[in-house]
């Protein structure tokens, strides 16, 4: 296993499983899956992974022009299509919706808050998507999307330092290796916010990822 071709090609499996959260949609990440798997390495390691098929054939029929850059086949859409073009028609009463705009003006970034503010019956509601849903529904409210992007912020933190914490505590593998390179900026973005044990936790992935074999 080639550990660079691995390395990029679990991004692009990443980009095209969240394509319906990026903005530009297929006109932006198509391009960037024609830039980045010129090396044939790259396919080899997608055909191995979880629906890179999919990504492989879409790669293909974008080279040869079948495909627009600006779309996909409905056949090789990620999750069988059902995250593409998702309308957030979630409606709220007047009390639930006072409700929201409170929880989310008292936000505050720690731990406990976040687990009270997902556990809450109202959170719970929107399911897998809330912060989407959250997202359509206050979106014309330019402090509550400044509210509701910390707390998103403080959920994506808190998962990446979970996955630092369990990688570290079992025995490293190359594909570890290679998971590490690819998540590294989210790493070194959200593990500092940890104080001394988020540094000492990010110093160790560094030492091993560049550590030889």
């Amino acid at each position: 296993m080639s550990q660079q071709s691995h390395t990029v090609a679990q991004r692009l499996l990443n980009l095209y499983r969240q394509e319906h959260v990026i903005d530009g949609g297929w006109a932006t990440v198509n391009p960037v899956f024609i830039a980045e798997s010129n090396d044939e390495q790259v396919l080899a390691e997608l055909e191995n992974m979880p629906t890179g098929k999919k990504l492989v054939a879409h790669i293909k029929n974008l080279r040869s022009g079948k495909t627009p850059m600006d779309s996909i086949d409905k056949d090789l859409l990620p999750y069988g299509g059902m995250m593409s073009g998702m309308e957030h028609n979630i409606s709220l009463s007047d009390h639930e919706l006072n409700e929201l705009k409170t929880v989310l003006n008292n936000f505050q970034p720690t731990h406990e808050n976040l687990i009270a503010f997902k556990h809450m019956p109202l959170i719970k509601e929107f399911g897998n998507d809330w912060i989407q849903d959250i997202k359509a529904l206050v979106s014309p409210d330019a402090n509550l999307l400044a509210k509701l992007h910390a707390v998103e912020q403080t959920d994506k933190a808190y998962r990446i330092w979970d996955s630092a914490k369990e990688l570290l505590s079992e025995t490293l593998t190359e594909r570890d290796r290679a998971q590490i390179q690819a998540d590294m900026p989210e790493y070194e973005t959200f593990l500092p916010m940890f104080g001394d044990q988020g540094t000492e936790m990010l110093a160790k992935l560094r030492t091993f990822i560049s550590s030889q074999n």
